[in-house]
């Protein structure tokens, strides 16, 4: 994968949220709401950019979108995950966001990835 694919995706602090949360587990777009706190429009935009360049690939389940890091990532890619989860144990926001994905995960244990009704705030 080309290193400048991955770093232009790595320098948006919205995208560096889902590819962390991701690095837990394949989610909806309901629940990267209910964990980034951020608008629909939003995440499915950031979604996309990533889908269109390799970071992520989709899958449909009914009505429901479900997102998860790529199964076969390149070398540089596995690094600069790796680098990322690295760096964002120490960071506030990074840290909140997987508290979230915590508190959401008997909801996801329960439907899997999708079976979204509201996301929980």
């Amino acid at each position: 994968m080309d290193l400048v694919k991955i770093y232009s995706c790595l320098c948006d602090r919205t995208r560096l949220r889902l590819l962390n949360v991701l690095a837990q587990g394949p989610l909806c777009v309901c629940h990267f709401q209910a964990v980034l706190g951020e608008p629909q429009v939003k995440i499915s935009k950031h979604l996309a950019y990533l889908r269109a360049r390799g970071l992520v690939v989709v899958e449909r389940s009914g009505n429901w979108m479900i997102y998860e890091l790529t199964p076969k990532p390149s070398r540089e890619l596995r690094a600069n995950l790796a680098c990322l989860q690295d760096c964002a144990r120490e960071n506030p926001v990074f840290q909140r966001d997987l508290a979230r994905l915590k508190k959401l995960a008997p909801k996801l244990a329960e439907s899997g990835p999708c079976g979204c009704a509201t996301p929980a705030k």
